[in-house]
């Protein structure tokens, strides 16, 4: 196996459309680095409708399946990294969110305010996890 590993998904798999030249996941080790998700529908590749709530609940399903597609879960977050469009108006709403994406001990989370984010939306999240067996290559 060489030292990096990328995944590339298709909305098949649960994960909208690419709208740019990046993988959807990249093994270096026992890390896995996952690109930021949208808030947008695999079926269509828009964004969802409703505010933050629904937006950061299909960023949650989309960051799920990238996470299954390289046969890992949410407890294996390790970092997680919040973008949030409206910092100050949104901040508590997404921890609402947030508390029932984990089962298990929560990861480590930056969460910052920006001026804007792509197709539109509220929310952006990525997210560094643990691969549990390091010799097993991840599934895609």
């Amino acid at each position: 196996m060489s030292r990096k590993q990328t995944v590339v998904l298709t909305p098949a798999d649960g994960v909208p459309p690419q709208v740019g030249p990046f993988a959807h996941a990249v093994r270096f080790g026992d890390l896995v680095f996952v690109t930021g998700q949208m808030p947008t529908d695999p079926a269509t590749g828009e964004l969802v409708a409703g505010g933050l709530a629904e937006q950061a609940e299909q960023v949650r399903a989309n960051l799920a399946a990238v996470l299954a597609g390289c046969g890992l879960g949410w407890d294996d977050a390790l970092q997680v990294r919040v973008y949030l469009r409206r910092f100050e108006e949104h901040f508590e709403e997404f921890n609402e969110a947030y508390r029932g994406w984990f089962s298990g001990p929560l990861p480590a989370r930056t969460t910052v305010g920006v001026t804007g984010l792509a197709v539109g939306a509220l929310v952006e999240v990525d997210l560094v996890a643990g691969v549990p067996s390091p010799a097993e290559p991840i599934k895609g």
